[in-house]
Formats: C-alpha cells, structure tokens, sequence
C-alpha cells in the first residue's frame, strides 16, 4: 500500500469538501484581550479582535489568575513531575478541587487534563462501578460525552435531542431491575440552546436514574456564583456527577468532575484515563481556583452581566440586518451559512479585510448544510468592536450574495 498516497487522498477530500482546517497564527498579548496580533502567511503582523475565543470573561489576563500562576510557578517549578498516583498530589491541587465542589454543592471533585479526558475516562469506566448499567445520551452530547459512551462496555440508548417524551419511551423499555444513567448537557455550544434539566431529573427519579450533567460552556458563565445553569435555576442537588472546564469561562487549563466523594474516589481508583495521565502543573491548578474563587463574587457576577449585555446587543444588531441568527438565550451568538465553501470564505475576508477572527464551523463539528460563524461575546468586547464586527458582517452578507431573514417584531 502506498501510505503517503492514502493519506493525501484523505486530506485531499477535506478540500473537495471546503472543510480543511488551516491554523491562524495569532498571539494573545497580556492585559490586551480581545486584542491579539496576527502574524500573515508574508510574516507581516496585523492587530486582529478575537470572536471566536472560549475565554468568555477574559479571566485568562485576570491579575488574579496571573498572580496565582506566578506564585505557585516561583514556589514549586512548571511542572506536576507525573500522576499523582506515583508523584504524589500537591496543595495546589486539593486546593482547586475543594473549590470546584464548593462550587457544585457537592462533596468532592477530581480534577483530569481536560474537559475532555474528564468525560471520556469517567463515561467509560461506570460499567466497572456499576454492572449491568445502561447509559441513556443526548443525541447532540459533545464528541468527548460519545467517545466515553462508545468506548463503554454496556448497552446505550441515544434520545432525540432534547426530547424528554422519547427519552421517558426509552427507560420505560428497560428492565427497571437495571442501573442506568442519563448524560446530557446545560448548554449546547453550537445552537447555544439549554438542555431541560428539570425535567430530565424528574425522570430520573422515577425511573432510579443517576444524572450526568456536562456544564462546560456554562461553568463561571450562570448562576449567582458561577456554578452554572444547573445553580442558576436551583437543581444542583438533583445532578450525581458534573463535568465542567478550566479552560473556557474560566481561562485556564483542564477539567474535572463533581460528585460525592464515594464517586470521585472510585474514579479515581478504576478510570485509566485519570490514573496514567500526567497531573495538571500545580501553577495551571492555582490559577484555575483563583479565578473559580473571583467568579463566586461579585467582581464575578459584574463579568457575568456584562458579557450577557454585549451578547443581546450583538444578537440584536444582526439580526436586525435579517442575519439567520436562532436565538436560544445563551451567551453563544451562531450566525448560520449553510455552506462550508461560503463559510470558510466569510472567516478568511473578515481575518483579511477587517481584522476579525473566527473560525468557520463544519463538519463533523455541526451536520452538513448547517455550517456557520459562531461569536462568542465577552465583557471587554466594547461597543466600538461590536459595531466594526456588525459593519462587517453586513458587508460581507451583501458581497457573497447571502440570504437575509425579514425581521419578526
């Protein structure tokens, strides 16, 4: 076989497609946020906005973050020096995983390298825990929630998106003698709609169910101290297990789990995705429990408001340039363009033309034919960035020829 034909072949594809991703080489500059510097395929460099970055409150130039990171660096050196289980933990650590299950309400929290890892490694290993368990998943969970599902050695069901009355059909089906578990999300980031927690917990009470919750893009973003969607509407108690990031809202680095401290404690005993994984840097945990702490203030609240603000205001001015914008409430702005070629081309012109970054979203991201620019908002976006994005976008959509939607009073 000719291996380097093949992969060609395979990349090529990705072109035919209009869906290969290139990387933007761009330089966050301290205490600049949402500023960063491009640097040009010429080597040129231009200043260019970030709208497309997941640290939603800008807590990664937070003095209180950087002032954490740079004590525990100058304290203990960069890094964990290998898994806890063999190079032992660090107060850093424990520190950050006291304050993320002071943050859900729950006992005990195990921090993982990511977000991701955290959901693959925790999904995957509950039929160790629990013989026989059946998991029950939102069609639309995030890749890492379905790699941790596939590689579960147990039966799945997979529920239509949101679709409580399907998901009660499929628990009744089973043998109510089983364990089984419901993973779903708060926030689902490319749609920017909310999962109907309540009522999802409700069948889980019925049916004996535990509640896996993934908070990822809502941690530090709702909730009177941050703790997420699940805090802001008072539900907390009714999740077993969270799953949540370091590295979005609160512009760090990593991921974890919350649940009761029997939980966590046999995660972290049967889950090889937390045993055999190098431990975070103690600098990355103390910036990251800085920042959760800051976010359960006041201080934290203002970010907050100030963040959904400039979202309204975004949603609002596009859509009243009759830009196909479906509004679920969120902080998430999806501007959808149906066409990967398109889609790809209104990015690289808004880089090129008028110094705005954000990525195009395509498959396997989002179904084809749904492909769009999704902007996410920040506090320190200020309103003369958010009038030059606005600009821009309608001169784009007039360029290319786009579809506008008749604005609905």
């Amino acid at each position: 076989m000719n291996y380097d034909a093949a992969l060609e072949q395979a990349i090529q594809r990705l072109h035919d497609e209009g869906r290969y991703r290139t990387f933007i080489d761009i330089e966050r500059r301290k205490g600049a946020y949402p500023q960063a510097v491009w640097t040009r395929p010429d080597g040129s460099e231009t200043e260019i906005t970030v709208w497309c970055g997941n640290d939603y409150l800008g807590m990664g130039q937070h003095p209180a973050v950087l002032a954490a990171m740079h004590e525990a660096l100058d304290a203990t050196g960069a890094g964990s020096g290998g898994t806890r289980n063999i190079s032992g933990t660090t107060v850093y650590h424990k520190r950050l995983e006291a304050e993320l299950a002071d943050l859900h309400g729950k006992e005990s929290a195990l921090v993982f390298s990511s977000a991701y890892i955290a959901n693959d490694a925790t999904l995957s290993t509950l039929r160790k825990l629990f013989p026989g368990l059946i998991i029950y998943s939102d069609e639309l969970n995030h890749a890492s929630m379905i790699e941790g599902i596939k590689r579960f050695d147990g039966a799945k069901r997979i529920f239509r998106h949101n679709d409580v009355e399907h998901l009660r059909e499929l628990l009744a089906a089973d043998d109510p003698a089983l364990p089984k578990l419901i993973a779903f999300e708060s926030i689902y980031s490319m749609d920017g709609d909310f999962g109907p927690i309540a009522e999802i917990c409700d069948l889980a009470v019925e049916f004996n169910a535990l509640t896996y919750l993934d908070e990822v893009h809502a941690v530090g973003m709702y909730g009177p101290r941050g703790g997420g969607v699940a805090e802001r509407d008072g539900l907390m108690d009714r999740i077993d297990i969270f799953n949540g990031t370091l590295g979005k809202a609160f512009g760090v680095f990593g991921g974890y789990i919350a649940a009761s401290a029997r939980m966590c404690d046999a995660i972290r005993s049967y889950a090889p995705g937390f045993i055999f994984t190098t431990s975070i840097p103690p600098a990355v945990a103390a910036g990251a429990a800085a920042s959760i702490a800051f976010l359960k203030t006041a201080g934290g609240q203002e970010l907050r408001d100030a963040q959904q603000l400039h979202a309204r205001i975004l949603k609002m001015r596009l859509r009243g340039l009759g830009l196909p914008i479906d509004d679920r409430g969120s902080h998430i702005v999806p501007v959808h363009v149906g066409n990967p070629v398109h889609c790809k081309a209104l990015s690289d012109m808004l880089l090129s033309d008028f110094g705005i970054y954000v990525q195009p979203i395509n498959f396997p991201t989002v179904p084809r034919g749904t492909e769009r620019l999704r902007f996410t908002p920040s506090p320190v976006h200020d309103s003369q960035q958010i009038d030059h994005l606005v600009r821009a976008m309608d001169a784009l959509w007039s360029r290319c020829a786009l579809n506008r939607q008749v604005a609905v009073a």
